[in-house]
């Protein structure tokens, strides 16, 4: 939608437009990467990692939040930031499925008997709750994205990309249970599958489309640093600790 033209109000600029990261992102990312896999024994990027690899990306800080939409912060711009396995083929994915918190009616409107209600209505509560931590955070950002990094089951390969965080109509869409009795959201216009539900643990899951416009990073792995050469390098030696307390066997 096409915001409206103001003569006397000062419009909001965002840090940069979507999908257009600063000049050094990629050379960063890069060298995050790299030195995790030189130096983890067994390598992963999860969550918080991810969050603070791309604060340091853009030059944002990184404040963990409970709610997960607001969790790095530059200037009128907020992120949440996501991670998830690419399939078989990073180059040709086109979505993915992105757990979006926990939804729970039962605790957010006193709703017990989930599955024997009309999905259409649990269904819109539980958007609703998703929408309320949306404006919420909207309150404070004028800007609020999500950004997601994609990533190769060897780790060599990298899809980042971001998209509004925005709210959903749900007039928008019409839900039923699955075969495994968790609820499926789907556009009316598109019968696209758009949302899931699981009563069992209230997890809330949001399919998203890939744009073409996004980054495909793919990196060398290098040799795993030593563990002796890192102590050498810091001096290590028994001045690094002291014993606080021990037990004595008797």
């Amino acid at each position: 939608m096409r915001e409206p033209k103001l003569r006397t109000v000062n419009k909001a600029v965002a840090p940069f437009n979507l999908n257009c990261f600063p000049t050094k992102f990629i050379d960063t990312l890069a060298r995050e990467i790299v030195y995790m896999l030189a130096t983890k024994s067994s390598m992963s990027l999860e969550g918080n990692e991810w969050e603070q690899i791309f604060a340091l990306c853009v030059g944002a800080e990184w404040k963990p939040s409970n709610v997960g939409l607001d969790d790095v912060v530059l200037d009128n711009c907020c992120w949440g930031a996501k991670t998830v396995f690419a399939s078989k083929n990073i180059e040709k994915q086109r979505t993915v499925r992105l757990i979006s918190g926990r939804n729970s009616p039962t605790y957010s409107y006193g709703v017990d008997r989930l599955i024997s209600e009309n999905p259409d209505e649990i269904g819109k509560l539980v958007l609703d709750i998703w929408n309320e931590r949306v404006s919420a955070v909207r309150q404070v950002f004028k800007f609020v994205r999500t950004v997601v990094l994609v990533k190769s089951k060897d780790y060599s390969d990298y899809l980042v990309f971001e998209f509004d965080t925005v709210r959903y109509d749900p007039e928008l869409y019409f839900f039923k249970w699955n075969s495994r009795m968790n609820l499926e959201g789907y556009e009316k216009t598109t019968k696209r599958h758009k949302f899931t539900w699981q009563p069992s643990g209230s997890q809330f899951t949001i399919i998203e489309d890939i744009p073409d416009k996004r980054l495909h990073i793919s990196v060398k792995k290098p040799e795993k640093v030593n563990k002796n050469m890192i102590l050498k390098a810091v001096d290590f030696d028994s001045t690094w600790y002291r014993v606080v307390s021990e037990h004595i066997k008797v």
